[in-house]
């Protein structure tokens, strides 16, 4: 094949590859001593389930652990906002999370938002199965609730 179907099957290749190392070898699952944030989330529907933990300091994240089990598409998504918010402020983590559900319903997302996902865009591919992307979401929505009532209080 030539053209731009190689480079297309190249980027699902380098896709699946980021998706199936986190899934295999998830980031940041130490638990949060003294976290500020201490949440389970679940998807009752397929099985999901995730334990998270912040700390939080001067309105960023210092601290990070989120430890659970689920698919490799949830598995890999968690991971992959572990490693995204670790050092971020509440605000970033706010539009990291609306940037990625705008790309998993492919609504528009800017280069400067991709930019900031990075490897989170390997997460594009779950939209064209519907079905998967609660499994997809199922961490950052629990993660953006809390922070929000951490936040507030």
């Amino acid at each position: 094949m030539t053209g731009g179907m190689s480079g297309l099957d190249e980027m699902n290749d380098l896709y699946e590859a980021i998706i199936l190392d986190h899934y295999r070898s998830p980031r940041n699952t130490a638990a949060v001593v003294d976290a500020d944030i201490d949440l389970e989330v679940n998807n009752p529907f397929c099985g999901d389930e995730f334990h998270i933990q912040l700390k939080v300091e001067d309105d960023s994240v210092s601290e990070v652990g989120i430890t659970g089990s689920g698919c490799a598409i949830s598995q890999a998504s968690a991971s992959l906002l572990a490693e995204l918010v670790k050092g971020k402020s509440a605000g970033d983590v706010q539009a990291a999370v609306d940037a990625v559900r705008r790309l998993l319903k492919g609504e528009d997302v800017t280069e400067e938002e991709l930019d900031v996902l990075g490897d989170i865009e390997a997460l594009e591919g779950v939209r064209k199965f519907p079905v998967r992307i609660k499994c997809a979401l199922l961490s950052w929505v629990g993660l953006d609730d809390a922070l929000r009532e951490h936040l507030a209080k």
